[in-house]
C-alpha cells in the first residue's frame, strides 16, 4: 500500500499539468456560440437593429448553463471576442458585413440544433 501511494505521488509529481475534470464535449460549440452572438449583437445593430436581442441571448444562455465564475469568464470573453472582431473590421453596414450575419445566422441555428439534438434532455 505504501509502495502504492509512493508510485502515485512520483506520477504525480511528473505530470506537467494539473489534473482537470474533463470538458463537456459540448463546450466548444457552445463557446462558439456566445462568439456568435457577440458578432451578431455588433453587425446587427450596426446594421441597423437597434436593441439588445443578440446580448440578451447570451444572457439565456449564461443563465441555462449557470456556469463557474471561471467558465462564465470564458463564455463572456468569447461573446466580447465576437464583438471585437467585427468592430475592428466595419464601421458601417456593407454587403460583406450583411453577408457575415447572414453566415452567422445560419452557424448559430445549426449549432443550436446540433447540441439541443445531441446532448439535450
Amino acid at each position: 500500500m505504501k509502495r502504492a501511494l509512493l508510485t502515485l505521488a512520483f506520477l504525480c509529481a511528473l505530470s506537467p499539468m494539473p489534473v482537470r475534470a474533463a470538458q463537456a464535449p459540448f463546450e466548444p460549440g457552445l463557446m462558439r456560440l456566445a462568439e456568435i452572438l457577440g458578432s451578431l449583437h455588433f453587425l446587427r445593430n450596426l446594421c441597423g437593429e437597434n436593441g439588445t436581442e443578440w446580448r440578451n441571448q447570451m444572457e439565456k444562455l449564461l443563465e441555462s448553463e449557470n456556469p463557474d465564475p471561471e467558465r462564465r469568464a470564458r463564455f463572456i470573453a468569447s461573446f466580447n471576442r465576437g464583438y471585437r472582431s467585427f468592430g475592428e473590421t466595419y464601421k458601417s453596414c456593407t454587403p460583406s458585413a450583411v453577408a457575415a450575419i447572414n453566415r452567422y445566422m445560419k452557424e448559430g441555428e445549426a449549432l443550436t440544433r446540433d447540441i439541443a439534438s445531441r446532448y439535450g434532455n
